[in-house]
């Protein structure tokens, strides 16, 4: 049996309708987060004592800069995942950077953005 060296339209098309899914799921959360650094949300410490304030300021700055990491975090999947539309547009989704071989529907539907195969990622290690 001859090895297959790219996914057919239907299967790509499969892999775009997952990662459009994560990609709105991953916009929402992104949005979220950005909201929380710029307290669009409300919330803040105008109305508490001076004491608190103290302490809830500094708590909110530690609050800030670990949601700056994970809106952070979240571009760059976001990211991932934009460059995994552009290698279904490409046709080359799916087939790992390394040994060029397809990397397997389970791997590409748990990590849809996945550029390397099992194989390939622990070689590297």
């Amino acid at each position: 049996m001859e090895e297959r060296t790219r996914y057919s339209d239907a299967e790509l098309e499969e892999f775009r309708q997952i990662i459009i899914e994560k990609l709105e799921k991953a916009h929402k959360d992104y949005e979220m987060l950005k909201n929380g650094l710029t307290n669009l949300d409300g919330n803040d410490v105008m109305d508490t004592s001076p004491t608190f304030k103290v302490l809830e300021e500094g708590a909110a700055t530690l609050s800030k800069e670990e949601s700056g990491r994970l809106a952070q975090r979240q571009m760059k999947f976001i990211q991932h995942l934009q460059a995994a539309l552009i290698r279904i547009e490409n046709k080359t989704y799916g087939i790992c950077r390394e040994t060029g071989k397809l990397i397997p529907k389970e791997r590409l539907r748990a990590v849809p953005h996945a550029t390397l195969s099992i194989e390939a990622k622990t070689q590297k290690k």
